[in-house]
C-alpha cells in the first residue's frame, strides 16, 4: 500500500514538474492540459487523476512556490501577536504592489488571470482562495486573537477570517489599477501609498491608533535604518 502512494506522489510530482516547464514557456493561456501530459509521458486521463483541471494544476504550482518562500514561511512560523498580524498585512501589501514592478511580468499575468477568472467560471480563484486560507488563515486569525487579548484591537463579530479576506481584497483591487503601462489611478508616491494602505487595513480589521504606531512605526524605522546602511555602504 505505501509503495503504491510512493507511485502515486511521484507521479504527481512528475506532472508537476512538466506543468512548470509548460507554463514557463507558454504561459496559462498556451498550455494545455494534452500539452502537459505530453511533457510528464502520460496520458491525459492519467493526468486527470491527480488533476482535474488546468486551473487546479496551476493553483498547485503556485502553492508549492508559497511553501517555498523562506520570507513567508518564517513570517508563519512566528508566535501568533500583534506585531505578526502588521507584519502579514504590511507582506501582503508588499506582494501586490510591486506585483507591476516585475521584470518578468509573471506575478502581473497571474494577477490578471486572477481577475479574469471572477468574471468566467471563477474555478482558478476558489481554488487559489483555498490554498491561501490554508497557508495564511490560521496564523492572522491566531494573531488578531491576540491583539485582541492584548488590548491592541476591538473585539470582532462574525468570522474573523472575513477580515483577512477584506483586506486581501482591497490591495488586490489597489494592485489591479497598477497593472497597465498608464496606471488607472495615480495614487502617488509607492512609498506613501504602502503605508497608507498597511494604515487602512490595519483600522479596518480593528487595531487601534497607538498599536499600528508602536508596530508599524517601530518596523518602518527599522527598515529606512536599513536603507541608510546600504546607501552609505554603496
Amino acid at each position: 500500500m505505501s509503495s503504491l502512494r510512493m507511485t502515486s506522489d511521484l507521479r504527481r510530482q512528475l506532472i508537476l514538474g512538466a506543468a512548470k516547464r509548460c507554463f514557463s514557456r507558454h504561459g496559462y493561456t498556451g498550455t494545455t492540459t494534452k500539452s502537459v501530459a505530453a511533457a510528464a509521458a502520460i496520458s491525459e486521463a492519467l493526468l486527470f487523476k491527480h488533476f482535474p483541471s488546468k486551473a487546479a494544476l496551476y493553483a498547485e504550482i503556485l502553492s508549492e512556490e508559497c511553501e517555498a518562500d523562506p520570507a513567508l514561511m518564517e513570517l508563519l512560523e512566528r508566535d501568533p501577536s500583534t506585531a505578526t498580524l502588521v507584519e502579514v498585512i504590511r507582506g501582503m501589501v508588499q506582494h501586490f504592489l510591486h506585483i507591476a514592478d516585475g521584470p518578468d511580468q509573471e506575478e502581473a499575468q497571474r494577477l490578471r488571470l486572477m481577475a479574469t477568472s471572477h468574471l468566467d467560471d471563477g474555478e482558478f480563484a476558489r481554488l487559489l482562495y483555498a490554498k491561501i486560507q490554508t497557508l495564511i488563515g490560521a496564523v492572522f486569525v491566531a494573531s488578531l486573537e491576540r491583539a485582541v487579548a492584548a488590548g491592541a484591537a476591538r473585539p470582532f463579530s462574525g468570522d474573523p477570517l472575513n477580515l483577512f479576506w477584506f483586506a486581501h481584497h482591497t490591495v488586490m483591487t489597489a494592485a489591479l489599477t497598477r497593472l497597465p503601462a498608464a496606471p488607472c489611478l495615480a495614487y502617488g508616491k509607492a512609498e506613501d501609498l504602502e503605508r497608507q494602505l498597511c494604515e487602512f487595513l490595519l483600522r479596518g480589521i480593528g487595531l487601534n491608533d497607538a498599536a499600528i504606531a508602536s508596530h508599524l512605526g517601530h518596523n518602518q524605522a527599522a527598515a529606512d535604518a536599513g536603507k541608510t546602511a546600504i546607501a552609505e555602504s554603496a
